[in-house]
């Protein structure tokens, strides 16, 4: 599927339900983490690792830490988005919330490119979800989002819209 980032950004939608048991080749998953991994940060200090989930019984533990990703039921994997502060101290601020946000954006956007849907499922700043996917993923970075993947087995409407009246000009 060929398509601009306007219609990228145009066709993107949260999804649900996934066609269960769809294979997402390696090649695309690869390409997932490249975009995301291509997102701008504070002073390149790229603060992110990923933790890719295929396995069901680890998306079942998800599931049961985390009370709004019951779509894992269906989607092929989970990419979690973990953030590294470690690697912005002493740099610059704690950027890393806003870092790993476009990098999961960029994620969001090739995904749909390949024909795949998405749920971004938040973790930081609720620590209690944080602390139960640091234990089921045996990380220490801070599990910052959930990124459910599939192929859609539903067409949502689109739900954003341009509202001009949150927008001021100076």
């Amino acid at each position: 599927m060929d398509m601009n980032t306007s219609e990228a950004i145009r066709a993107r939608r949260s999804i649900r339900k996934y066609q269960p048991g769809a294979p997402i080749p390696a090649k695309h998953v690869q390409q997932l983490l490249e975009a995301a991994m291509l997102a701008p940060s504070a002073v390149n200090s790229r603060p992110w690792e990923f933790v890719v989930v295929e396995s069901s019984a680890v998306k079942e533990q998800l599931m049961a830490a985390h009370p709004y990703t019951g779509m894992l039921k269906t989607a092929s994997l989970a990419i979690v988005v973990c953030g590294r502060p470690d690697l912005q101290e002493g740099k610059c601020g704690p950027f890393w919330p806003q870092d790993c946000g476009a990098a999961i954006e960029n994620l969001l956007l090739q995904a749909v490119e390949l024909g795949y849907g998405t749920c971004w499922c938040g973790c930081y700043p609720a620590m209690e979800r944080v602390e139960a996917l640091q234990k089921i993923l045996d990380v220490t970075s801070v599990p910052l989002a959930i990124v459910a993947v599939g192929v859609p087995d539903e067409q949502p409407a689109p739900r954003g819209f341009y509202d001009p009246s949150r927008v001021k000009y100076l």
